[in-house]
């Protein structure tokens, strides 16, 4: 056993824990306002940022696993957030895509999730927030 390891200096426990602590809050937001789970919030805004998609489009570009993203486009659908159509060269296959509603949730959020990037990193300098960015990209592979 090594007595110099510390599991709160350990890179993957401060990466989550960062990531708990700064989503918690957000998350608050879009449940309370529109009753959504965090897999349905990554729908709706990969709809709202890249226009019409399948859902296996929205798993490849979000790293989803089909399932979770399957339940999450039922559930924004009940919400009336999306619509579904089947593509006709392939009818395994549908497409997605957001109502007048859902573009009104994805604008309110976009907006939100600004605000609130801003008021995470606000105690950063810009050099430290674009350090960060990067730095976060690279481990994520981005």
């Amino acid at each position: 056993m090594t007595d110099d390891f510390d599991i709160k200096d350990f890179l993957p426990y401060l990466l989550n824990q960062a990531a708990d602590a700064s989503s918690l809050e957000f998350q608050h937001y879009y449940k309370s306002r529109y009753g959504m789970l965090r897999t349905e919030w990554r729908v709706l805004f990969h709809l709202g940022r890249y226009g019409t998609m399948t859902a296996k489009d929205i798993c490849t570009r979000a790293g989803l696993h089909k399932t979770k993203v399957s339940r999450a486009v039922t559930a924004l659908e009940q919400k009336r957030f999306l619509t579904r159509q089947e593509v006709a060269r392939d009818r395994r296959h549908e497409s997605l895509q957001l109502t007048k509603a859902g573009h009104r949730a994805f604008a309110d959020l976009a907006a939100e999730a600004q605000r609130f990037d801003a008021a995470l990193t606000a105690g950063f300098d810009p050099d430290e927030r674009d350090m960060l960015r990067r730095c976060l990209q690279q481990i994520a592979g981005l």
